[in-house]
């Protein structure tokens, strides 16, 4: 079969996720594909840009928990003209006369929304999650599923072992089948489970086979494995597992590339940071892997008296700072004189407020104010900090959670619309 055969003969869902409580408050009021990244991205512009990147056009986002901002994102960002078959459709759960239950688990909301895509053309299905960072070429993927001729196809990437006990884990045979699978093993279980991988990768430790969360389904293959499992909820603990006793053809696609799940506050902060790096992993300046994602009539970033070192600044910025290091400055982001900001993302605003706002003295402007010092920190959007603030986080402090803020893993995460009045210290000094 023809590779573009392939991909006409194929959908993609893309799980929205639950309710993202491991990054709260992120996810406050917000489902987590559509937190931002970046500066100026959502984590579900990752998915659909590799989609669209690798000629697959026929898009679902299934979404639950928070889905408004989510749901306005894709209606202003993917738009597909009247002579194309391409779309980017939202399936969001609802309660039918059948089923008056949520989406309890990742099969669970596949076999809930299978009758809203059940009359297309396809021969695959292709899953993704909605909050990974990573740039693959999907049109690979789905060559080697009908290559090889296989019933499912599981995307895996080597890991070391403080990392396998997080992901479902396999074994793999000479013929790249999947002989033996299994959900986040514990540390005693891992001898059994490493597998033979590279010299390279040995050197590295990364000797156990992790899922991605990323599989290819013959049509046939799905609809077996949800009918015959009609009470199973999820794919890696219930429905992949029985696809192999069942001795269906089970491969393994070996990915190399760069890879991140988004899975706390921890890997989020480290994840966009690393983006400001000088040749960061995840390459966002690329003419082939373009991010795609909603069109801003913004101005350019302006700058006054500022030091730049390993900054990422979104255009609309207006940044008078002394300095940004190491550092993501968002959309609208402003940034008043004297001000320092290390190691932190600044997701900016989605607004600019008018100069009367700005000049009033009663009023904290939206923004970061004068001679603040920030530091491992992320400022969600729209919050207001006054003059002389200091925000410091540090690996010493205690996980805490207030009005205005949280403390995760020693980041400082200052809540959407929060008022932070001038001289607050958050953190350490």
């Amino acid at each position: 079969m023809e590779s573009s055969d392939v991909m006409h003969k194929t959908i993609c869902l893309i799980l929205g996720g639950g309710a993202g409580t491991r990054l709260y408050p992120l996810t406050k009021d917000r489902s987590k594909p559509a937190v931002p990244i970046g500066g100026k991205y959502r984590l579900i512009d990752i998915p659909i840009s590799n989609c669209l990147n690798s000629g697959l056009y026929r898009i679902f986002v299934l979404t639950q928990y928070n889905s408004a901002s989510l749901n306005k994102h894709i209606k202003n960002s993917f738009h597909f003209d009247h002579f194309s078959n391409g779309f980017v459709d939202i399936l969001a759960a609802e309660q039918t006369s059948g089923n008056m239950d949520w989406f309890q688990g990742t099969a669970d909301a596949v076999r809930q929304s299978v009758r809203n895509f059940a009359y297309y053309d396809f021969d695959y299905i292709l899953i993704l999650s909605g909050d990974q960072l990573y740039q693959m070429n999907i049109e690979e993927v789905l060559k080697d599923h009908v290559s090889q001729n296989a019933d499912v196809t599981i995307a895996t990437i080597p890991v070391i072992a403080d990392d396998a006990t997080s992901f479902g884990i396999m074994k793999v045979n000479s013929e790249n089948k999947i002989v033996s699978f299994i959900e986040k093993p514990s540390m005693n279980m891992l001898q059994d489970w490493s597998s033979d991988v590279s010299d390279e990768l040995k050197a590295k430790g990364k000797i156990y086979l992790a899922s991605m969360g990323i599989y290819v389904f013959s049509r046939k293959a799905l609809r077996v494995l949800l009918n015959d499992n009609p009470k199973a909820v999820d794919f890696g603990k219930e429905l992949i597992p029985d696809s192999i006793n069942r001795g269906m053809n089970v491969v393994s696609y070996a990915y190399d590339g760069y890879w991140t799940d988004i899975g706390d506050i921890k890997s989020f902060f480290e994840a966009n940071i690393a983006l400001a790096d000088d040749i960061p992993e995840f390459n966002m300046f690329d003419n082939t892997n373009k991010i795609y994602t909603r069109p801003r009539l913004l101005p350019p970033a302006k700058f006054s008296g500022v030091t730049f070192s390993k900054a990422i600044v979104a255009e609309g910025s207006i940044v008078q700072a002394k300095l940004v290091e190491n550092s993501i400055l968002g959309i609208r982001s402003r940034i008043d004189f004297g001000t320092v900001i290390k190691n932190a993302y600044i997701m900016g605003n989605d607004y600019f407020e008018s100069l009367e706002d700005l000049a009033d003295p009663d009023k904290i402007a939206m923004g970061i104010g004068k001679d603040c010092y920030i530091e491992n920190a992320i400022i969600d959007k729209h919050v207001r900090i006054g003059d002389n603030v200091i925000i410091r986080g540090h690996e010493s402090l205690q996980d805490i959670e207030s009005e205005h803020f949280v403390i995760k893993k020693g980041i400082v995460v200052v809540n959407k619309n929060a008022v932070i009045p001038p001289g607050t210290i958050i953190g350490i000094r």
